[in-house]
């Protein structure tokens, strides 16, 4: 079932929940359009989380779940995925997160180790979205919280009223 891990760990690294103002639908096909538009994009540190490697320089690869695996999130599957979400919202969404790191050296980067995360987001309740963050393995140069806050800025970016808000638990 696209958009379901039938695997994801019991163990959580980080939850947050945040209210959103779009439907359901709407917001899935945003986040959906977001991390397909950050796939391999390069980010400073300072612009996804507390710079843990000087000059460093962040990549993420998002892939979308289909029951036991996961498909990288490139224009074909993107598509697909708003072709699904067209006719129904999810209940869940899971995503798989490799991020990678550089260090800027000269004449050309070097790569450093990579982080793994999975990522499930929930629909319950009307307007609340939960989002678990697992971390797989690696070295957490960027931690889990830094990667909710950094989804939580790219989506809130591509409008001019924010859409995610954190609640207070």
């Amino acid at each position: 079932m696209l958009g379901f891990y039938e695997n994801f760990p019991q163990t959580i690294h980080g939850t947050e929940t945040f209210s959103f103002v779009l439907s359901k639908r709407k917001l899935q096909k945003k986040i959906a359009k977001v991390f397909q538009e950050v796939n391999c994009n390069s980010f400073s540190f300072e612009e996804v989380g507390n710079p843990t490697v000087p000059n460093g320089i962040v990549i993420f690869e998002f892939g979308i779940a289909d029951t036991d695996g996961f498909f990288y999130l490139n224009q074909e599957g993107h598509q697909n995925l708003q072709n699904t979400l067209d006719d129904e919202a999810m209940r869940i969404m899971d995503w798989f997160c490799a991020i990678r790191y550089y260090k800027k050296a000269k004449p050309k980067r070097k790569p450093l180790k990579f982080d793994y995360y999975m990522l499930r987001l929930g629909f319950a309740e009307k307007g609340v979205m939960q989002v678990t963050v697992f971390h797989e393995k690696g070295p957490r140069y960027l931690s889990p919280e830094d990667l909710v806050n950094c989804i939580e800025r790219q989506v809130n970016q591509t409008s001019k009223r924010k859409i995610l808000k954190r609640v207070q638990s």
